[in-house]
C-alpha cells in the first residue's frame, strides 16, 4: 500500500461534523441531551442573550413534538429561527430581525416543485449562509429540490420521486492518509458494496477517483492534496483544517447513534444545490411554516398527496438534525449519545 494512516494525538485523523472550526484534538461529547449541554455551554461562555434564544428554541421544539403535522412546521421553524439567533449572537455576528428568506408559489397544481423559496441578501439566513461560506444573493429553489439535497430524508425522497437519481452515496471508514514517500496527504473512504463500481465514481465530482492501489476493497480518494509533515503537527493541522473545509462541501452526515457519512454526487444531476444541510433545512421549514400560517388548506393538500411520508419525515427529523449541526458548528465539538466510542 502506497500510503499510511495519519495519527493525531493517538487517534486516526478523520473528517469532522463541524466545518468552520473543527476541534480535531477534542474527544467526542457524549450527551443524552444536546439541548441541555449547549445551555450549560452558553452559561460557561457568558452568552446570556444567546442562552435566552436557545431556551426559547428548546421550548418550540418540545411544542413541535406535541402538535399534528399540519401545525408543527410553524413551531419547528421558530425553534430553528431562535437557535440560529443564539448561534449568531454567540459568534458575535450582527444581524437584522428579518428572517432572510421568503417564498412564493408557481401557478399550477399543488406540487412541491411549485413551492419556491428565495435566499435573500439580508437577514438571519443570509448571515448564517455567509458564516458557512455560502452565497445569499436572492437565489431561488423549489421546495422539492431543497428536500432532494438533504441526506437524512434521502431514502424517503427516493421513494417519493423514484425517477430522480440517488444523490448521496454512503461511505465507510473515512480517513486521512499520507504518502509513504512524500508529505502529500489526502482523504479516502470505502464505498458500500452496493455502490462499489466505476459507475458510482463517474457520478462524483472530478475531485474523486478510485484508489487503484487497493484491490481487496473499493476505495475512493480525493485528487486534492495537502502537506502533512510529522515534525510540524501544529502547522500540518492548520493545513488540514483548510483542506477539510473544502472537503466538507462534498461530505455530509446524518445525526444518529452511529457515524453515518455520505458523499454527494454532482455530475449531471438536475436539482443539485451546493449548500449546507443547515441552511437548506432552515429555508425549507420556513416555506412549510408559511403554508401552515397562510395557506393551511394548501399544506393539507400536500399531505394528502404522494409526498405525505417525505414531508412527515422531514418535519419529524429536521429539528434535531439542525440542532446537532448548529451545535457542532458553534462549539467545534462532535456530539454522540452515551455508549458510543469517543
Amino acid at each position: 500500500m502506497a500510503h499510511r494512516e495519519i495519527q493525531y494525538r493517538n487517534k486516526p485523523l478523520t473528517i469532522h461534523k463541524a466545518v468552520s472550526d473543527p476541534r480535531f484534538n477534542e474527544k467526542t461529547i457524549l450527551v443524552t441531551s444536546t439541548w441541555d449541554y449547549m445551555g450549560l455551554w452558553f452559561k460557561r461562555n457568558h452568552k446570556e442573550k444567546a442562552l435566552f434564544y436557545w431556551q426559547q428554541a428548546q421550548h418550540f421544539y418540545h411544542a413541535t413534538t406535541e402538535l399534528p403535522k399540519n401545525s408543527s412546521p410553524l413551531t419547528a421553524y421558530y425553534c430553528m429561527l431562535n437557535a440560529a439567533k443564539a448561534f449568531l449572537l454567540a459568534k458575535e455576528v450582527t444581524f437584522s430581525d428579518r428572517h432572510g428568506v421568503s417564498g412564493r408559489q408557481r401557478a399550477g397544481r399543488t406540487y412541491l416543485s411549485n413551492e419556491i423559496v428565495k435566499f435573500k441578501g439580508g437577514g438571519i439566513l443570509a448571515e448564517l449562509c455567509r458564516h458557512l461560506g455560502e452565497s445569499a444573493n436572492n437565489e431561488e429553489y423549489s421546495l422539492q429540490h431543497l428536500l432532494y439535497n438533504m441526506p437524512f430524508i434521502h431514502r424517503a425522497y427516493d421513494l417519493s420521486y423514484d425517477s430522480s437519481p440517488e444523490l448521496f452515496i454512503p461511505i465507510r471508514n473515512p480517513e486521512i492518509v499520507r504518502s509513504r514517500t512524500t508529505n502529500e496527504a489526502w482523504f479516502c473512504a470505502e464505498l458500500d458494496k452496493k455502490y462499489a463500481n466505476m459507475n458510482t465514481v463517474n457520478r462524483l465530482s472530478n475531485n474523486y477517483e478510485r484508489d487503484a492501489g487497493i484491490t481487496d476493497r473499493f476505495v475512493i480518494r480525493s485528487t486534492r492534496r495537502f502537506d502533512w509533515i510529522p515534525s510540524q503537527k501544529s502547522q500540518s493541522l492548520l493545513r488540514y483544517q483548510q483542506y477539510h473545509k473544502t472537503l466538507r462541501k462534498d461530505l455530509f452526515y446524518i445525526h444518529s447513534p452511529q457515524r453515518l457519512w455520505y458523499i454527494k454526487r454532482s455530475n449531471g444531476v438536475e436539482g443539485f444545490i451546493e449548500r449546507s444541510t443547515i441552511t437548506l433545512i432552515f429555508a425549507a421549514m420556513h416555506k412549510l411554516s408559511e403554508l401552515a400560517r397562510y395557506s393551511p388548506e394548501r399544506l393539507a393538500n400536500h399531505f394528502e398527496g404522494r409526498y405525505n411520508w417525505l414531508l412527515s419525515e422531514f418535519i419529524s427529523i429536521a429539528p434535531l438534525q439542525f440542532i446537532d449541526e448548529l451545535s457542532c458548528e458553534l462549539t467545534g465539538y462532535e456530539f454522540m449519545p452515551p455508549g458510543r466510542v469517543s
